[in-house]
């Protein structure tokens, strides 16, 4: 009997430093405090903005260094070179298609569910003028590439990896190369225990200053979005993931400190690190995981997509704007180009929505002082669907190149391991 008790106060004890000791806990734990500060306390729940912009202008400091250096040396290993320009083509391929399958549902929900068809007078009107006055910049490619410092660094990487591959220092260098990627990333994994207090004061700001009140004239909105973009993950990229015999779930369940961290900061970037270290890790080669995620944050926005051709027939429907079958695929055509920026450019959303709105020359570009009030409560939804829809992209495209090889603990994840004991311990080495 005592020997009982003993071993179920040792379990309760396992459990508990189980539970304080995991990342996602205490990320869950900080985004709860975030929004009681924010509803409770705005004004003080304002200031916190400060820490939740420190914790990701840190980890943004490791984007370039992890994409380099994992590109450089994921290039000087593949040898073949023809293969890397495979992989290139085939990720932009992928990109272009399924980035036109989630504009496409973003509009066909959008007709389905009919947002717009609400009532105008109660809704919280902000001044629009920075993104549609004299002063707003329009999308050009120039501006896109100059201010995307991650596809920078991309370009720069491959050439370097490329040259490097015919070097007879190759490799002296790579062993450099190798040291200074792993001294990055245990810097990495110390600054990711600040995770819980990012995720705190981006969701304290959030709720503070916009206030859940904010939410009510456009829930409708706000809910058509999540609805579709849950239906986006769970379909398409649940299918696609399927049919390489996978389970989004499991991938899901795998990543989720990083879609706590993503939710709570608003921004995808703040996981981008940690999802490419967490990819490897699962079996996606290095080379694959360096040229796909950072090349798909540029030019994989699922997200992104979905909320620009649902915002952009949601104004249609606020305004009465009948717009004929041909229009809404020309809106797809707009957006397929326009969309690409969403990630180069200061104020990308509506940035872009001006743009394609201007274009359109049909729906009042000043209807997006409706959006301001609630676009960063969807922020959210657009950053954890980029990630997630960047995610199985690497996956597919280390799986088609026969690039994806598990470790033993998760060489059974065709039989959907994923979420098992061994693949919980292999996400928190």
């Amino acid at each position: 009997m005592k020997t009982n008790l003993n071993q179920g106060n040792l379990q309760e004890r396992s459990f508990a430093y189980k539970l304080l000791s995991n990342l996602t806990f205490w990320v869950l734990i900080a985004i709860i405090a975030g929004i009681v500060l924010g509803s409770y306390a705005p004004a003080t729940a304002v200031k916190m903005e400060v820490i939740g912009k420190t914790f990701i202008e840190i980890i943004k400091l490791f984007i370039a260094p992890i994409i380099f250096l994992t590109i450089i040396l994921g290039i000087s290993g593949m040898g073949d070179l023809k293969k890397v320009g495979r992989i290139g083509a085939k990720s932009l391929l992928y990109f272009e298609v399924v980035s036109t399958f989630s504009l496409a549902i973003g509009i066909l929900m959008a007709v389905l569910i009919k947002p717009g068809n609400i009532d105008k007078s109660n809704l919280q009107i902000q001044n629009p003028s920075k993104y549609t006055g004299a002063g707003a910049k329009d999308f050009n490619w120039l501006e896109f590439f100059i201010h995307n410092f991650t596809l920078q660094v991309l370009l720069a990487a491959i050439v370097l990896g490329i040259i490097l591959n015919y070097s007879k220092h190759r490799l002296s260098v790579v062993q450099y190369l190798e040291k200074a990627s792993h001294w990055v990333f245990t810097g990495l994994k110390y600054v990711m225990y600040l995770a819980p207090l990012g995720a705190f004061g981006g969701m304290a700001y959030t709720i503070g200053k916009f206030g859940l009140h904010t939410l009510i004239p456009l829930a409708k909105l706000m809910g058509s979005v999540y609805l579709t973009m849950g239906i986006f993950i769970f379909l398409v990229l649940g299918g696609i993931m399927k049919y390489y015999k996978m389970s989004i779930w499991g991938f899901l369940k795998y990543i989720k400190a990083e879609l706590l961290l993503v939710l709570g900061t608003s921004s995808s970037e703040s996981a981008l690190p940690s999802i490419m270290q967490k990819l490897e890790k699962m079996g996606c080669s290095k080379s694959v995981v360096g040229l796909v995620v950072p090349t798909g944050y540029s030019f994989n926005l699922d997200g992104t997509s979905i909320y620009l051709s649902m915002s952009i027939i949601f104004l249609a429907q606020l305004y009465n704007v009948h717009l004929t079958p041909f229009e809404m695929i020309s809106i797809i055509g707009i957006l397929m180009v326009t969309s690409k920026g969403a990630a180069g450019v200061t104020g990308s959303g509506f940035i872009v929505l001006a743009s394609t709105l201007t274009a359109i020359h049909k729906i009042p570009v000043e209807g997006l002082a409706f959006l301001l009030g609630v676009d960063k409560f969807m922020s959210e939804a657009r950053a954890i669907t980029n990630i997630i829809g960047n995610g199985v992209a690497a996956i597919v495209i280390a799986k088609s190149e026969k690039e994806f090889n598990p470790p033993v603990a998760i060489q059974n994840i065709e039989k959907n391991v994923f979420g098992a004991k061994q693949t919980e311990e292999l996400a928190l080495d």
